[in-house]
């Protein structure tokens, strides 16, 4: 088995690096698309706030990952189920970075934990089901908060500040209020995110949280610094318009939600929550059928739904092959 460690190692790399430039990055495609941020300036917040949220609020969803789903006896006896479980991750994360579409880690990876215990009738049942609760319930919420301010206060706002301050000194204050959303946002995106990829080290026993949330960062950081740019595009740019104050909101509301999460160790996706954000205002400002239409919108949902049918299939289905075709022994053999 010499060797399924570092391959281990390299896949956590690798996740790490994909989350970085997926979810991470969509967490300053609000700025970008309202035009106060380039993606240079986006994806080096990204990688300087997600860095310090890994370090200092990363350690509790790091241990729902590596010990909360599963007993950490599961991981560190099987190597190869932690092989299998990064693996969807990466095959997943990796499919939606080329097709440039936000989606949902945290759901393939926690899902292919899921799939892991449900073969070797160890998964926290409860656990997993108060995750699905929140995985239902803070998209909803993103959404909802933001067409409500969409819908009923948006242009109050700009009312009440037209009438205050000369439009020099609104956008100002937008810009400062955005860069402080954004910071916001990226160090969220850090405290949950970082899980993703170290998670099933830690639970390996490899690593403690601490160590994980700064490797999870360091790698999330470089991955949205080198490859972020492109989801930029699909979040910031192609569902609906996104002036500053609508960036403000979404932001605002998405990181506070991932952050309380974070909180209570419940691993959460940044990508779906900022996104659903945007939809809410989309579906404010557009309405619902013209949203319901949109094609990326479309092709976002179609990611969101079928990556954790797809992970716990995935991963039950490799657990049972590995464990009844004593793969095991092939592994201590050749590895």
């Amino acid at each position: 088995m010499e060797l399924a460690l570092p391959i281990a190692i390299v896949l956590s790399v690798f996740l790490a690096l994909n989350i970085g430039a997926n979810n991470s990055a969509a967490s300053m495609a609000t700025a970008y698309g309202a035009g106060v941020r380039s993606k240079r300036e986006a994806v080096t917040l990204i990688a300087v706030f997600a860095l310090l949220g890994a370090f200092l609020a990363g350690k509790p969803v790091i241990t729902t990952l590596g010990k909360g789903l599963v007993p950490e006896s599961v991981l560190s006896s099987h190597i190869a189920l932690v092989l299998v479980v990064l693996l969807i991750a990466v095959l997943f994360i990796s499919w939606a970075n080329i097709a440039r579409v936000p989606v949902a880690t945290t759901h393939a990876l926690v899902c292919a934990i899921a799939g892991v215990g449900l073969y070797a009738k160890e998964l926290n049942t409860g656990k997993f089901l108060s995750i699905v609760a929140w995985w239902v319930v803070t998209p909803f919420i993103a959404w909802f908060v933001n067409y409500l301010i969409g819908k009923y206060l948006y242009f109050k706002i700009l009312k009440f500040l037209t009438d205050r301050y000369s439009e020099a000194s609104i956008r100002r204050i937008l810009s400062l209020l955005l860069t402080l959303s954004g910071c916001y946002v990226a160090f969220s995106a850090g405290a949950n995110n970082s899980a993703n990829s170290v998670g099933p080290l830690v639970g390996m026993g490899l690593i403690n949280p601490s160590v994980g949330a700064i490797l999870a960062g360091l790698g999330m950081g470089i991955g949205a610094i080198l490859f972020g740019g492109r989801v930029l595009d699909t979040v910031g740019k192609q569902i609906t318009e996104i002036c500053i104050l609508r960036a403000i909101s979404v932001e605002f509301t998405g990181s506070t939600i991932i952050l309380i999460a974070s909180i209570f160790g419940i691993p959460v996706s940044l990508a779906e929550i900022i996104t659903s954000g945007i939809i809410g205002f989309s579906c404010a400002n557009d309405g619902f059928s013209a949203t319901a239409e949109n094609k990326h919108v479309l092709r976002i949902a179609f990611f969101w739904f079928i990556a954790p049918f797809f992970a716990v299939v995935a991963s039950y289905v490799l657990s049972s092959i590995y464990f009844k075709y004593g793969i095991l022994s092939m592994l201590n053999t050749n590895l």
